[in-house]
């Protein structure tokens, strides 16, 4: 019997692009699990949010990541009622807003702001005893321990057909900006986005949430930490 299996501790690393199912079947199998969510990106985003809201210049990484070390983040672990807030101020609809989700690809590829958010990260995942944590660096950088890391994808037209039915917004429009985050998340120098050699990789096109958090259960239930 292994360590993890004697303790009941239990790591999952969801990776993907965005409008993959990563946020949603994270939730569930969290919830499923009885384990605490991590949501990774929402870090990134109100560290964003702060940062647009200090005026500094995006292309400025010396003075974003000034702001990222000075500002009082904190998010909640819990699957069904998690926030975030940045230095005190609820932020959970900010984030999600167009100036935001613009801008947060910049503020992720700052080498300094990587190394101080994954320590943060590393620190709730040694600090829970069950938890799925998403993101687009957990299994190869955050988690690489992670007792099943799994990579979501899912097609380009799928992909942009869910954020904008999410978002309310052009489907065209919503694809030339997954295309760009895409671009910019895979291709920069620090932590980019990319599958982890040994994850197992998950095409949700034609899959319901449902049947994902299923084929997940039963890969953990394999290894024996489900």
């Amino acid at each position: 019997m292994g360590e993890n299996e004697r303790t009941g501790r239990c790591v999952v690393a969801v990776d993907g692009p965005s409008g993959s199912g990563k946020s949603t079947v994270s939730r569930r199998l969290a919830v499923s699990l009885d384990a605490r969510y991590l949501d990774t990106g929402a870090m990134y985003r109100a560290l964003t949010w702060t940062v647009l809201r200090s005026g500094v210049d995006l292309t400025d990484a010396e003075s974003v990541a000034k702001v990222a070390g000075e500002v009082d983040l904190r998010i909640g672990t819990d699957p069904q009622g998690y926030g975030v807030t940045a230095d005190g101020v609820n932020v959970d609809k900010e984030i999600r807003g167009p100036e935001v989700t613009g801008s947060v690809s910049a503020v992720a590829a700052v080498p300094a702001v990587r190394e101080m958010l994954v320590a943060r990260q590393r620190q709730i995942i040694a600090n829970a005893r069950r938890i799925v944590v998403e993101g687009r660096d957990i299994g190869s950088v955050v988690a690489p321990d992670a007792d099943l890391k799994v990579y979501l994808t899912a097609s380009e037209a799928a992909r942009a057909q869910r954020r904008s039915a999410e978002d309310a917004a052009d489907v065209a429009a919503t694809a030339a900006d997954l295309a760009r985050r895409d671009k910019l998340d895979s291709t920069r120098k620090i932590n980019p986005l990319q599958q982890a050699p040994d994850a197992v990789v998950l095409d949700t096109t034609e899959l319901g949430i449902d049947e994902v958090v299923a084929r997940l259960r039963q890969l953990l239930i394999e290894r024996g930490v489900a």
